[in-house]
């Protein structure tokens, strides 16, 4: 047999050998992110607590920093309220209130396992006092929903309430 056949039949069983090992290889598992849901959690309670301090410290721009720019929030008895622009203007109503004090209470949370999107469910209890001085307490529930941010930090994408009493 010449040389030249000898290095193609070589070749050639080199080439059906590497073929054959390439299918027969499983694909590599996808890697496991790591849970984060617990930590996760924490930094939801925590921004639902600053929410409530900068509503109490009047601070419009805090409040709606809180949200993503294409949020959409629902309210009894209004429109749907879209976009961060529009949020702002409604959240305004709330910190302009008189004697407002307000807590939140916080039922549940629940980060999905992919870790970028969360339920937040609680119920709050707004005070507000009138021209004459008398206070008026609205208790609603509310369910949020929160998506994670490329920064690692969370944004409201969806909040909706509704009055309890």
């Amino acid at each position: 047999m010449s040389l030249f056949k000898i290095s193609r039949l070589l070749f050639a069983a080199t080439a059906a050998a590497c073929f054959a090992a390439g299918c027969s290889q499983k694909p590599a598992e996808p890697a496991t992110p790591p849970d984060t849901r617990a930590a996760d959690e924490t930094a939801i309670r925590a921004s639902d607590d600053e929410f409530a301090k900068a509503a109490l410290a009047k601070d419009l721009d805090k409040c709606a920093s809180y949200y993503a720019d294409d949020a959409v929030a629902f309210a009894p008895g209004m429109p749907a309220v879209i976009g961060k622009d529009n949020i702002r203007k409604f959240l305004s109503g709330l910190v302009s209130s008189p004697g407002l004090q307000m807590n939140i209470h916080i039922e549940s949370i629940d980060v999905a396992r992919s870790g970028d999107i969360a339920i937040d469910r609680g119920t709050v209890d707004a005070t507000t006092t009138d021209k004459k001085g008398k206070a008026s307490t609205q208790s609603i529930e509310y369910v949020i929903v929160r998506k994670k941010q490329t920064d690692g930090s969370w944004k409201i994408v969806a909040d909706t309430s509704a009055n309890l009493k």
